[in-house]
């Protein structure tokens, strides 16, 4: 799992995209859907209307990855914990055209 502020290129997209959340959970259709991640367009920053979501499979490349600490680290085995009790039912979204 990236960490937020991380930078990549998605598959066959053109614009970094900084990673702003992990695991955002989308209604689409009247249906729940899960993403690995939210992210905005860099070095534009985050617009209300422009946010993307992703997963991990559409990422071609990690440009920067963001900051780790032991923070990181335990919000990591947490949010794991978390989606194997709550998310294990809701399925992934996908991802329609990469920019």
């Amino acid at each position: 799992m990236l960490t937020i502020g991380s930078v990549v290129y998605l598959k066959e997209g053109s614009k970094k995209i900084m990673i702003l959340n992990r695991g955002p959970l989308i209604v689409i259709d009247g249906e729940t859907k899960i993403f690995d991640y939210s992210g905005c367009v860099y070095p534009v920053g985050l617009a209300p209307n422009e946010v993307l979501y992703f997963n991990e499979a559409n990422i071609d490349k990690v440009l920067f990855k963001g900051f780790y600490d032991e923070d990181e680290a335990r919000f990591q085995v947490l949010y794991s914990n978390w989606k194997e009790e709550h998310a294990a039912g809701i399925e992934k979204g996908n991802v329609d055209k990469p920019l």
